[in-house]
């Protein structure tokens, strides 16, 4: 595996829980339905007024902290649909797992997220700013 699994908000114009909080007013708003693909994960949204374009910054701000991700917006018929998958890695497949359960989990925020990743083995190492560098098997 040749792509780090990080997440790095330190060039990001908002922080860890702002971007949290953003994902519950999303889900409230406009949250269809969500399901697992072949590859990944796909989010459904109603395709009312400025949800596409609200997805595809989320989407382009999460793919710019964590390249690991690879995002795909597209609007079929009266939704948006946002699919994301990850790289061939155990650790990038349980991240994905929790953005599949942030619908449930948003209100947890990223202290919640950070627990649950913990408790499935993961440890995460942060530097002193709290930017997330690196992800590894506890």
């Amino acid at each position: 595996m040749d792509q780090p699994i990080v997440c790095d908000m330190t060039s990001a114009p908002d922080t860890g829980p702002e971007r949290m909080a953003e994902y519950g007013r999303l889900f409230a708003r406009a949250l269809a339905g969500r399901e697992r693909t072949a590859d990944g994960i796909r989010f459904r949204f109603r395709a009312e007024d400025g949800i596409e374009a609200w997805v595809r910054d989320l989407a382009a701000r999460e793919k710019a902290c964590c390249p690991f991700f690879d995002f795909e917006v597209r609007t079929a018929g009266e939704e948006v649909l946002w699919d994301a998958t990850v790289v061939d890695d155990d650790i990038a497949r349980a991240i994905l797992d929790e953005f599949y359960a942030l619908p449930d989990t948003v209100a947890d925020g990223v202290e919640g997220l950070e627990n649950r990743l913990t408790e499935r083995g993961l440890r995460i190492v942060a530097d002193p700013a709290g930017t997330v560098t690196e992800v590894q098997h506890g």
